[in-house]
């Protein structure tokens, strides 16, 4: 490459994949990267559900990419939403202004996806932005309003009826935790109702929970729900979400607050690539994370579907996306020196999920951990990969504070209640 002509890299999407392969090839003063999301901050999804559960605040989970990336010389950063890439052209188009590039790098992530009964988003809400979360905050705390003011306990029952969709991590962590948050943190503090008596229910369509995990710890997860008041359902499918709840087959679920964790479907832009496609829309990429017939056009994340040489695909976690963003940069630096390819290779370094207060289960390999000494992992680990100091030290403070206190300190409903109002408008 002649002295002073710098390769361009647009990256979509500054997620666990987008952020990693910035911060590598920001180290490259051959390169020129621009960086496009349509928010302003770097999410750590893993803890959504305790924004959602009001125990973390946002900002607990949130980082503003400017604070994270914006001092870097040959980084820009650029808040909008990508409406189309024209692979052939090598351009970008955003907010009305378009970007060429020498380097494409599709970090954008997936949205909730429903099979294929898009109505039901109407009556559910997903778990995948700070959005999600705090409209699941909203209707939670608003539901124990809503039942003290009722007056009848038929109605009141049903603000108290919360239906969970699916059995994966986020669904099992997300029933945990607000069983605490119903049936002990806030129970003393109404006096009409009995916020234990609140009903959370669990549907999964396979056989099992946790189904990436080993059998037994599947079945360890279900006991400690079960333990905590959740009712769970698997091998059951949801036939139909309504005004009035959940139908499933032989009864009605009535529910006010239904959240959805059952499935995604990939940000829309990779169709605008003309690839191959899955049916959840991720983009097919071959064993260097490109587009097929584009070298220089990298898919990576939940976006992607990596499945060469494997039995399945590459399951849609951040180990995956900070991997896949570390190996795409690699190899964009090794092309500068005309360096030869090598293939992705994914290392599992495990999965876990919390099922409550001193309650998860671990998996790395054949080795296994559940109950307080799974909790205890999964707790210095997600402090550990928490991006920047401030939030490391602020989840960390208010874990050992709601340890020691068995509190939620984020209870706030961020709108007025109006009158004539059955509560705050929480958006779907």
């Amino acid at each position: 490459m002649p002295k002073g002509e710098k390769k361009k890299v647009v990256v979509i999407g500054v997620g666990f994949g987008g952020l990693q392969a910035i911060k590598k090839l920001s180290k490259e003063e051959d390169l020129e990267i621009i960086a496009i999301d349509k928010k302003n901050h770097h999410l750590f999804q893993p803890l959504l559900y305790q924004v959602a559960t009001a125990v973390l605040s946002p900002a607990d989970i949130a980082i503003p990419t400017r604070s994270l990336i914006g001092d870097k010389k040959n980084v820009t950063v650029y808040l909008g939403e990508v409406e189309k890439v024209d692979i052939q052209a090598k351009k970008v188009y955003f907010q009305g202004h378009s970007e060429d590039y020498d380097y494409l790098i599709l970090a954008a992530g997936a949205k909730s996806g429903y099979f294929g009964n898009d109505h039901w988003k109407k009556y559910s809400v997903g778990l995948k932005s700070l959005k999600d979360a705090l409209s699941i905050r909203t209707k939670i705390l608003t539901s124990f309003e809503q039942a003290e003011l009722a007056g009848d306990p038929e109605v009141a029952k049903k603000h108290l009826n919360y239906v969970i969709i699916g059995g994966g991590p986020t669904g099992v962590e997300l029933a945990g935790s607000i069983a605490e948050l119903s049936h002990e943190i806030v129970r003393n503090e109404f006096h009409t109702i009995d916020p234990g008596l609140a009903k959370i229910t669990l549907i999964e369509a396979s056989p099992r929970l946790l189904a990436a995990f080993a059998p037994k710890l599947s079945e360890f997860a279900k006991i400690r729900l079960e333990k905590r008041g959740v009712e769970v359902l698997t091998g059951t499918k949801v036939l139909e979400i309504d005004q009035n709840g959940v139908k499933i087959e032989g009864r009605t679920i009535p529910s006010s607050t239904v959240i959805w964790a059952a499935g995604v479907q990939a940000n829309s832009i990779g169709a605008s690539l003309g690839a191959p496609t899955d049916r959840m829309g991720r983009v097919m990429v071959d064993e260097f994370c490109n587009v097929e017939g584009h070298p220089e056009v990298f898919v990576i994340g939940d976006i992607a579907n990596y499945s060469k040489g494997l039995e399945k695909p590459l399951p849609g976690v951040s180990p995956v996306a900070m991997q896949q963003g570390r190996y795409v940069a690699s190899l964009i630096r090794g092309d500068l020196r005309s360096k030869k390819r090598k293939p992705f290779h994914y290392l599992d370094k495990g999965s876990m999920a919390t099922i409550g207060r001193q309650d998860a289960v671990a998996q790395v390999g054949n080795f296994r951990l559940r109950g307080f000494f799974g909790w205890f992992v999964w707790l210095f680990i997600h402090i550990f990969y928490q991006v920047g100091f401030k939030n490391k030290i602020s989840i960390f403070i208010t874990w050992v504070w709601s340890y020691i206190t068995f509190r939620a300190e984020a209870r706030l409903i961020q709108d007025e209640i109006e009158s004539n109002s059955n509560g705050p408008s929480t958006p779907n």
